[in-house]
């Protein structure tokens, strides 16, 4: 266990917080409304990446006398072409809204399976025009998913299919510099999933204390004194799922016990506000909305967290700024969609993501989204320095880009069953984790 040394005061380090306004609208949605259709969500990507697309593909390809075929349904003969648009992968694993129905007449979160590749899916490539099907080793050697807009450079079988030899992605987007020059860290907390059963555990208890400097010894206190920002990146708390066909009456349906959770759970975090700035990512377990992008929590059930100024509830996914260090957060879903796809780890897809320009290629076809219209908010617009992803086990990679960009990504430990968290260093990006023990 964490010992306590009260007899050492250490200020704590201060950095400058940039204004969230700017980021916040990226993500929030306001009035949900769903009459809409999903398809102007993929045209909508589609023509964003398409022009960054077709730089890299003309470039890579036309000085072999490879040109672009402008529609996946014009391609015609054995001549190598190339051709810009959506994968599409159809598979009998994938989760089906309407087979449900039909087998339990209830809606509901499918449980997925475990891979929607398994070998027998079949991979399209689509426009506004069609879509054709995608053959050869370079389509089953290659990390893909549903949703991914991509260039395919190859030619026609005799079969109608399209022979894929090579392809290419949109690339990282532009990255501002970087200009933090203090060794500063920001903690990255997942998974506390705090439970009607026990609000708050002892680990729990441990990890506030060594945030606020009032547990370990003096080398603990030391690095916690430069811990300037953290971030809970989902499943801060467990909320039981009401059971089916409950009502609004009370006696059918007691939120007594939820309403007793997230006062405990607002009572623990602002003790951890009172010392620095907190920001909260809503996940799966927490009351917001189930699709992405989620909601930011509602300030009302963190009544002792908004008294100070530097709380803030972010949406999933997120973006933020801390001393001149763009930092892009989601708490998992996205990551843990695009594992069912690939057998590379979640830090290689969350990397690989970057390089598609795209975070949640995978929304809506499997995984819960807003069917926007006016834009794809998970395009990556801007290349994130810090790209982390929580309630996943620890692991660390880069992402690199032809122009310089460097990203540093980071899976985030799920607290409750790893009992660490991570302090990521904001002048390096170098990440090392801190194991709580609350054994005596």
């Amino acid at each position: 266990m964490l010992v306590m040394d009260v007899d050492t005061c250490i200020p704590r380090a201060r950095v400058e917080h940039a204004e969230t306004a700017k980021y916040e609208s990226e993500f929030k949605t306001g009035r949900r409304q769903y009459t809409q259709q999903f398809n102007t969500l993929y045209y909508k990507r589609l023509n964003t990446l398409k022009p960054f697309i077709l730089n890299h593909a003309r470039t890579k390809w036309e000085p072999k006398k490879i040109h672009l075929t402008p529609k996946v349904l014009n391609v015609e003969g054995p001549e190598p072409t190339f051709i810009v648009g959506t994968i599409f992968m159809d598979s009998q694993a994938k989760p089906s809204t309407l087979a449900q129905v039909e087998n339990t007449h209830w809606i509901s979160d499918p449980t997925p399976p475990r891979m929607y590749r398994d070998g027998t899916e079949t991979v399209y490539l689509e426009d506004e025009s069609g879509r054709i099907r995608l053959v050869g080793d370079a389509v089953d050697k290659a990390v893909l998913a549903s949703g991914v807009v991509a260039a395919m450079m190859g030619c026609e079988t005799q079969a109608g299919d399209f022979d894929v030899i090579d392809m290419c992605f949109a690339g990282m987007a532009e990255q501002p510099e970087r200009t933090c020059s203090e060794d500063v860290f920001v903690a990255l907390v997942s998974g506390l999933n705090a439970s009607v059963e026990q609000p708050v555990t002892l680990e729990m208890q441990v990890l506030a204390e060594y945030l606020c400097g009032a547990a370990g010894g003096a080398n603990d206190q030391k690095t916690s004194a430069r811990i300037v920002q953290t971030v809970v990146a989902g499943n801060i708390m467990n909320v039981p799922v009401p059971p089916i066909g409950h009502t609004e009456d009370a006696r059918a349906n007691d939120r007594v016990p939820v309403q007793k959770l997230v006062a405990s759970v607002d009572a623990y975090l602002s003790d951890i506000a009172a010392c620095m700035p907190l920001a909260l990512l809503p996940g799966p377990g927490d009351p917001s909305s189930a699709s992405l992008p989620q909601q930011p929590l509602h300030p009302s059930m963190f009544a002792q967290c908004r008294q100070y100024t530097g709380f803030r509830t972010l949406t999933n996914p997120a973006y933020f700024e801390i001393n001149n260090v763009l930092l892009l957060g989601t708490s998992g879903q996205n990551v843990r969609d695009l594992c069912r796809y690939s057998n590379e780890t979640p830090c290689q897809l969350a990397a690989q993501s970057l390089q598609w320009r795209h975070v949640a290629p995978t929304a809506p076809d499997t995984l819960w989204c807003y069917p926007f219209t006016e834009h794809d908010p998970f395009v990556v617009r801007t290349t994130p320095h810090v790209y982390f992803a929580g309630n996943q086990k620890f692991e660390v990679g880069v992402a690199v880009g032809t122009e310089g960009q460097k990203t540093k990504v980071v899976m985030v430990p799920e607290f409750s069953v790893s009992h660490e968290i991570v302090l990521l260093n904001l002048r390096t990006l170098e990440c090392s984790t801190v194991h709580i023990d609350a054994c005596v």
